[in-house]
């Protein structure tokens, strides 16, 4: 379980940190993904390579404790957790990078493109996690009834 945990949670961070950069590239986020070397003051002098490497490391540490927490909860569909925890984590993200006020016109600044990719990135991960804890917990159960006796 431990494998498929680190192997969905490494897809999703290559995959989101690549669709970072489309999004820079392309100008539909107005930040630069790898700004936090300059407001936070590390791995500022560092090669660019490092710095997304980084973000990749700091994104899957991210996954990885999202597809274990998600994991054991079934009773909700994926695709509703997905939607709401990766919609927060985007919109938190753009309001701790832009600094914006608790103010409506404040939701115009927001990238709708990165809240997308963060949904899409979530739902993957949430519904591996689901998927795998009901696939194990469904090995370990008997083809047949316990009152058959065999």
């Amino acid at each position: 379980m431990i494998y498929l945990a680190i192997i969905t949670s490494l897809c999703a961070s290559i995959f989101l940190t690549f669709s970072l950069k489309v999004l820079s590239y392309l100008h539909f986020i107005k930040w630069n993904p790898v700004g936090y070397t300059k407001r936070l003051d590390i791995l500022e002098s560092s090669h660019p390579l490092i710095q997304w490497l980084f973000l990749v490391i700091v994104i899957f540490l991210i996954t990885l404790i999202l597809y274990f927490i998600m994991q054991f909860v079934e009773l909700v569909p994926a695709f509703i957790t997905s939607l709401v925890i990766g919609g927060i984590l985007a919109l938190i993200c753009e309001w701790v990078i832009f600094d914006l006020p608790a103010e409506l016109k404040s939701f115009k600044k927001l990238s709708i493109p990165f809240i997308v990719t963060v949904i899409i990135t979530a739902r993957f991960v949430f519904e591996t996690a689901t998927f795998h804890y009901r696939a194990h917990s469904e090995r370990n159960k008997l083809p047949y009834k316990d009152s058959v006796i065999k």
